[in-house]
């Protein structure tokens, strides 16, 4: 192939990060959540996660039940441009619904998280065929927009400030300008639909068969390194499948969690410590907008970088193990600015790497043909984490106990990490399964 022919290969790169970069808007909602427990909305605390809850549970059944199919026969192109189509009906439809609950928990809960788990697995999908010789670090890139894409979104409604700096003196974001919440979702629906149309351009699969000039697939085993192909009911029988599962699971609860209850949480632990409302609110949106959600952005690409290196399992070890002790110890330094960014910054990091580590170690244990049916099934477990995390945290802060949330998300995930030890090699005895 020639070199012209290699450098598409990073194109689709940047598509996916732009495609990426609005999906992300779903780690936006802190931007939103305070606003919506007041007037005119006065949602209740549980209500607000519940619109959350719904969106990472839609995402990733329509991901594992329609988008790894549907990408696998139309190819992604398709798949990421109605992707984006629905994201943007979605968030229209919230704005359009004014103050209504069940309009917004449709427009961004369903319809949004639709549109998310359409779009989302396309370019993961298409670069493990395009990248094969360096899974962990460009998963990490592929899927690193959408950590920062909650930077973008939720500093768009606030304007750039981060602590004392203030990239953006005289813009209050764009509630400062005037705008509702409710004007908010209109505007990044008409964004989200555009932005990702354009990154679809470029979502194609390489040749049947390509492989990057000078690269050989490792012979070391029917099942390392993506050579043997698993079906997803194949891979559904395996230990290794399940053990995935419940990493991700407590991982993606954990993470979730602190996005659905940091500005609440946060607000609540400064004002006990006698910071007023308005510093304590451009506080939390620092350490939500940029401390957590930079460095999320940053875990996908670190985190996948050092695991080609350190080796996917040791990688997952690491990660739940350092994120379940800042867990609970971030309950403890929520109510003093600078633990607030500092336990942002580690959760946030630990966080972005379950989306480089869990694709390639699926990629790696499954099949390199088959990721595109096979993680959906994996990223099943970000549904469920979705579901109990941000309802937990919802369920006991409005009880005011919010200890109750963040000391067992975080024994969970050192438990994890301890159950990770025993992640090992599938081996395949069959021939390699049909793509």
């Amino acid at each position: 192939m020639s070199e012209g022919k290699v450098m598409n290969r990073w194109l689709v790169v940047v598509g996916g990060i732009l495609i990426q970069l609005c999906l992300g808007a779903i780690y936006a909602w802190s931007a939103f959540t305070k606003k919506l427990t007041m007037e005119p909305y006065n949602f209740t605390k549980p209500q607000t996660q519940l619109v959350f809850s719904i969106g990472l549970v839609t995402f990733a059944v329509i991901m594992a039940l329609i988008a790894g199919k549907w990408q696998k026969k139309a190819g992604p192109r398709i798949v990421a441009l109605t992707g984006g189509l629905v994201l943007g009906a979605g968030y229209l439809l919230a704005g359009f619904s004014g103050t209504n609950f069940l309009g917004m928990l449709i427009g961004v809960g369903v319809l949004g998280g639709a549109g998310i788990g359409l779009a989302y697995v396309c370019p993961i999908a298409a670069l493990a065929k395009w990248f094969p010789d360096k899974k962990g670090l460009i998963m990490g890139l592929a899927v690193a927009g959408f950590g920062f894409g909650a930077l973008i979104w939720v500093k768009l409604t606030q304007g750039f400030q981060f602590g004392p700096i203030d990239l953006t003196p005289g813009w209050t974001g764009l509630y400062g300008a005037g705008y509702t919440v409710s004007g908010v979702f209109k505007l990044y629906g008409i964004l989200f639909a555009v932005l990702v149309g354009i990154g679809s351009i470029v979502m194609i699969n390489p040749p049947e068969g390509w492989l990057p000039v000078g690269w050989t697939p490792p012979e070391t085993g029917a099942g390392s390194e993506g050579r043997a192909n698993f079906t997803p009911i194949e891979m559904a029988k395996t230990y290794q499948f399940w053990l995935l599962f419940f990493n991700f699971t407590v991982g993606a609860m954990a993470g979730l969690m602190v996005i659905g209850i940091i500005k609440l949480f946060g607000m609540e632990a400064l004002a006990k410590n006698g910071i007023d409302s308005t510093k304590a609110s451009i506080i939390t949106g620092t350490a939500m907008g940029l401390f957590y959600a930079l460095f999320n952005g940053l875990g996908r690409i670190i985190w996948g970088t050092a695991s080609d290196k350190l080796g996917r399992k040791n990688s997952i070890i690491l990660m739940n193990l350092l994120q379940g002790v800042m867990m609970i110890v971030f309950f403890f330094l929520g109510g003093n600015e600078w633990g607030l960014y500092i336990g942002a910054t580690i959760i946030g990091f630990n966080f972005g790497g379950n989306f480089a580590l869990f694709p390639a170690a699926t990629a790696d244990l499954f099949g390199n043909k088959n990721v595109g049916l096979n993680y959906p099934w994996v990223f099943m477990a970000y549904g469920v984490g979705g579901l109990v995390g941000p309802m937990l945290g919802g369920f006991m802060g409005s009880r005011q106990m919010w200890i109750g949330a963040f000391i067992p998300a975080g024994i969970a995930c050192i438990i994890a990490g301890v159950l990770a030890t025993t992640l090992k090699p599938v081996v395949k005895t069959a021939e390699p399964a049909a793509a």
